[in-house]
C-alpha cells in the first residue's frame, strides 16, 4: 500500500484531469455503475463548553474503475463571531494542524491501494467540482470572476475556473483587507490577470458574469440582491441567501446519493446526515454549522441534473440573462475514489510514495 502525502499530491494531479474524472464518477452514478453514501457526520461535546469533535465520512466506488474509497476527518469545531461574520474554526491536536485522510481499496480483490492525505486533494476536487457546474451553467463570454474569500479553496476555484472559461479579471472581497490584497497580487502574478481586491462586499458583483463564495462562514455569502441577469453562481463554504436561492432561474445539481438497495426511504437529498452526543448539552446552541442545508427547491422545472443534461434533455441556461447557480448535490462519496485512484495510478507510474506492505493490514482470522 502506498502512504502519499500533500506534497506528492500536489506533483500529481492537475486540475484539468481532476475535472474529468468527477465528470466521469458523476456519468458512473447516474448510470447505476457507481455508487456512494451521503455525508455522515459523528458530533460528540469535547466537554469546554464551546468546541465540539466532529468526526466525518463520506464513501463510494466504481464498477468501471474498480476502485473503492473513503474519506475521514477528526476534527475540534468552535465556531467564532469576528466583525459581523461568524465562522467555523477546525484543528486536530493543536491549530494548524489537522487530520483528512483518503483510504483507497480494490475493488477486483479488496486490496487496500493508498492512504493519501486529502488536503490538496479537497481543495482540487472542490475546485473542480465548481468548474464542472461553471462549463453548463455560465455563459459562454464570461470574463469577470467576482470572488468572495481569499484563502486556499478561492485559489484553487480560480485556477479551475480558468479552465473552462477564459476569465481576464478576478474582484476579490474578504473580510481582512491584507488577505484580500494578498490574494489579488498572487492571482495576478501566476495567472496573469488583472486582479482587484474590493472594499465593499457588493462591488463583488459589479460587472460580474461568474460568482464563487469561498469562505469558512457559517451564514449566508451569496448576497441575491446585487446578482446581475447572466451570472453564474457557485458557492462551497457559508450559502447564497434567500433573495439568491429566489433569484436563481435554473439550479444545477451535478449528483445525487445512491438510493438505499434495502430500504429505498432511507434516501436523502441532504448534503449530509449528522448524529449528536448529549444533545441538551448547551454547547449546540453556539454550534450552527448543522443548520446548512443543500437541499433543492421543491419546484421541479428549475431543478436540472447532470444526466440530463448529457442526454439532451434540459440545459441549465435558457437564455443569456438567467441567473443560474450550481452545486454538487451530496455525492461526495462518489469523487474521492475518482480522485484517488488518479493519484494511485499517477504514484505507481512515477514510482512515488512510500510503500506499506500489504501483509501488514491483513490477518488470517476471518472478520
Amino acid at each position: 500500500m502506498l502512504v502519499i502525502d500533500n506534497d506528492k499530491v500536489a506533483e500529481l494531479l492537475k486540475v484539468e484531469d481532476v475535472i474529468e474524472v468527477l465528470h466521469e464518477s458523476y456519468v458512473d452514478l447516474a448510470a447505476g455503475a457507481g455508487i456512494c453514501r451521503p455525508r455522515i457526520d459523528m458530533r460528540i461535546p469535547t466537554g469546554d463548553g464551546e468546541s465540539v469533535y466532529q468526526w466525518g465520512t463520506m464513501e463510494g466506488g466504481s464498477a468501471r474503475t474498480g476502485y473503492f474509497a473513503i474519506r475521514m476527518k477528526s476534527d475540534i469545531l468552535t465556531e467564532i463571531e469576528r466583525d459581523g461574520n461568524r465562522t467555523q474554526e477546525k484543528y486536530c491536536t493543536q491549530p494548524g494542524t489537522f487530520c483528512g485522510l483518503v483510504l483507497l481499496f480494490s475493488v477486483r480483490n479488496g486490496e487496500p491501494l493508498a492512504l493519501i492525505n486529502d488536503g490538496v486533494l479537497q481543495h482540487m476536487r472542490v475546485a473542480a467540482d465548481s468548474a464542472i457546474g461553471v462549463r453548463y451553467g455560465a455563459n459562454e463570454f464570461a470574463p469577470v470572476l467576482g470572488m468572495i474569500g481569499s484563502g486556499g479553496m478561492a485559489r484553487s476555484h480560480v485556477e479551475a475556473v480558468l479552465t473552462v472559461r477564459d476569465v481576464k479579471r478576478v474582484q476579490v472581497y474578504s473580510p481582512t483587507k491584507a488577505n484580500r490584497e494578498r490574494f489579488a497580487d498572487e492571482m495576478s502574478e501566476t495567472f496573469g490577470l488583472e486582479a482587484i481586491a474590493v472594499n465593499e462586499p457588493e462591488d463583488v458583483y459589479r460587472g460580474a458574469d461568474i460568482i464563487s463564495g469561498c469562505t469558512d462562514a457559517v451564514g449566508p455569502v451569496v448576497q441575491g440582491l446585487y446578482l446581475n441577469p447572466g451570472t453564474h453562481v457557485t458557492c462551497i463554504g457559508g450559502r447564497p441567501d434567500t433573495d439568491a436561492f429566489a433569484r436563481f432561474d435554473r439550479w444545477l445539481r451535478l449528483g445525487d446519493a445512491t438510493m438505499p438497495h434495502s430500504n429505498p426511504a432511507l434516501a436523502t437529498r441532504d448534503e449530509s446526515i449528522s448524529y449528536i452526543a448529549n444533545d441538551d448539552d448547551p454547547v449546540w446552541q453556539k454550534h450552527r454549522h448543522s443548520n446548512r442545508s443543500w437541499r433543492p427547491p421543491t419546484d421541479g422545472s428549475r431543478v436540472i441534473s447532470l444526466c440530463q443534461i448529457l442526454n439532451g434533455e434540459a440545459s441549465v441556461r435558457n437564455g443569456e440573462n438567467d441567473i443560474t447557480f450550481s452545486e454538487r448535490g451530496n455525492s461526495q462519496g462518489a469523487q474521492f475514489h475518482a480522485v484517488a485512484g488518479l493519484i494511485y495510478e499517477k504514484a505507481r507510474a512515477e514510482g512515488i510514495g512510500r510503500e506499506i506492505p500489504t501483509d501488514w493490514l491483513l490477518q488470517d482470522i476471518r472478520d
